[in-house]
């Protein structure tokens, strides 16, 4: 009977070889889609408020221009994460909402709010020294 040890600890350490770049990394996939200033407050402003409009979200998101509303919420929608709904009306009526698939982040953002939370009290402590 053959020994296999050396040869199942090289399998077992090739499957450990990890290679991350922009197009395998799930965590940068991931960020594409809620990364950046806006897309997480929209994503948690169109929850709280949902359905929500066009104008609400603009009131409500302080320092966000019109422009950049219009092209966050285009992406979030071409990523699936909202849905948007035209009403065919004068003045035309457009509504947001959060699709399923955009439910399953939930968790993730709550488990990034509480990171947040602590990152928050963390920096708070190291000014108060």
């Amino acid at each position: 009977m053959k020994n296999n040890t050396n040869v199942e600890n090289q399998l077992f350490m090739n499957e450990r070889n990890f290679v991350f770049d922009e197009k395998s990394c799930p965590v940068t996939a991931t960020m594409h889609v809620i990364g950046g200033k806006w897309k997480p407050i929209l994503i948690n402003a169109i929850y709280q408020t949902s359905p929500a409009r066009f104008g609400e979200l603009k009131r409500s998101v302080k320092g966000i221009t019109q422009s950049m509303l219009t092209s966050q919420l285009r992406e979030l929608e071409d990523d699936g994460i909202i849905h948007r709904k035209v009403y065919a009306e004068v003045p035309p009526k457009v509504e947001y909402t959060i699709t399923e698939f955009g439910f399953t982040l939930a968790p993730i953002l709550q488990s990034m709010g509480e990171w947040g939370k602590t990152y928050r009290l963390e920096q708070d402590n190291k000014s108060d020294k």
